[in-house]
């Protein structure tokens, strides 16, 4: 009796690679990456000068100092200027994604949906008609039986 044998560790992950999903992660990482360029070029080149209109250019130089003085990197300071910029990234990130990805695509499957429902409904309509015609017919063969063993 030979014992059957484990697959090898390559051939595990050549399996792994060739599946479907891990190539469809990896391109979506790829876009990501560039995606991120995108909004940070956006923030750094739209949204810091527009907050820099009212203050600083650079939002990390907000913050605030909760220790008695603050010089350097000495003192307590909350750096919000950097959360604040972070959150306009993610913000600009969610929005561009949802309008120009996840609607469109929200869209579109519910056209496809209403349309699959409409042929669907066609063709039960269809199968009713053809079922009420084929009644039809039985009883019209029925009653011609009937009216030929009368007349015997």
């Amino acid at each position: 009796m030979s014992a059957k044998k484990d697959p090898s560790v390559l051939q595990g992950f050549k399996a792994f690679l060739m599946r479907g999903n891990v190539i469809d992660l990896a391109v979506a990482v790829v876009i990501g990456a560039a995606f991120t360029n995108i909004v940070n070029a956006l923030v750094k080149g739209i949204i810091n000068p527009l907050v820099g209109a009212i203050g600083t250019q650079n939002l990390d130089n907000y913050s605030t100092c909760l220790s008695a003085s603050c010089h350097g990197t000495h003192g307590i300071q909350l750096m919000w200027g950097s959360v604040l910029g972070a959150t306009l990234s993610f913000l600009i990130t969610a929005t561009v994604v949802y309008f120009l990805m996840v609607l469109p695509m929200s869209k579109y499957l519910a056209r496809q949906a209403a349309r699959k429902a409409a042929r669907e409904g066609t063709k039960e309509v269809i199968e009713v008609t053809e079922l009420e015609v084929l009644k039809e017919i039985r009883d019209a063969l029925v009653a011609q039986r009937r009216a030929g063993h009368e007349d015997h």
